[in-house]
């Protein structure tokens, strides 16, 4: 994008902790029409052994941004079942879109996902969503059919992509 935010804007990708729910809510509830719940999320990071959630977190602070340093810009997770890795949600706030955020986590996922033994991945992303098709697609991943009224707040179908993994390098 080459805004002055893109260059002042510093963060690491780490994995969610249940501290982080919290703040992790706020940008769900941000992101989506029917976001997850507070359950949901400690569900998953408590009982889902297969479960694992990465949030991005900024390291510092420079220039005329609104923000603090750990603030939760964003967050994925994934669930690692035999050798396939399933995307079950990826948002970045509003404030921060546009910034590659949001490719930097799907591409963190693919390869903790390739390291973690997985041959291939597997999302679902609303028909509708034509941003995050395109970053899916640029990212690898080919349409494989549709799921027929997926989304429970308006019915909505989703489009089922999967992504092909090469081995780690060694």
């Amino acid at each position: 994008m080459g805004s002055p935010e893109q260059d002042t804007l510093s963060y690491v990708i780490e994995p969610m902790r249940l501290r982080d729910v919290g703040a992790v809510l706020e940008v769900e509830k941000r992101s989506f029409s029917a976001p997850w719940s507070r359950a949901a999320f400690m569900s998953e990071l408590l009982t889902n052994d297969r479960a694992y959630y990465f949030v991005a977190r900024t390291t510092e602070r420079r220039g005329p941004l609104p923000w603090n340093v750990g603030r939760i810009i964003g967050y994925i997770g994934v669930w690692l079942v035999h050798d396939e890795g399933h995307i079950t949600n990826v948002a970045v706030h509003p404030d921060f879109r546009g910034l590659g955020i949001g490719r930097r986590l799907m591409e963190f996922v693919i390869d903790f996902c390739r390291k973690g033994g997985a041959s291939r991945m597997t999302l679902e992303v609303r028909v509708s969503n034509m941003i995050a098709h395109r970053l899916y697609r640029d990212l690898g991943f080919v349409s494989a059919g549709i799921r027929p009224g997926y989304y429970r707040d308006n019915n909505e179908d989703a489009l089922i992509m999967w992504k092909e993994l090469e081995p780690p390098d060694e």
